[in-house]
């Protein structure tokens, strides 16, 4: 299965509640930190919902 590495690259400074959650339900919890997911559905919907501050690269 692909996987996706996911970086926040924006602070959640500022940001509604809802995208705080989405951010902190990934596993990021500061700048440039890194993580990997399975390539889901939810994930894909959580990426999108949140585009503007992540960089995603699929492997």
């Amino acid at each position: 299965m692909k996987t996706l590495k996911v970086t926040l690259k924006r602070s959640i400074i500022g940001r509604p509640e809802k995208q705080r959650r989405i951010i902190r339900a990934l596993g990021l919890r500061r700048i440039n930190q890194t993580v990997e997911h399975k390539d889901t559905p939810n994930i894909r919907g959580m990426i999108h919902k949140t585009s503007h501050m992540l960089d995603v690269m699929e492997e």
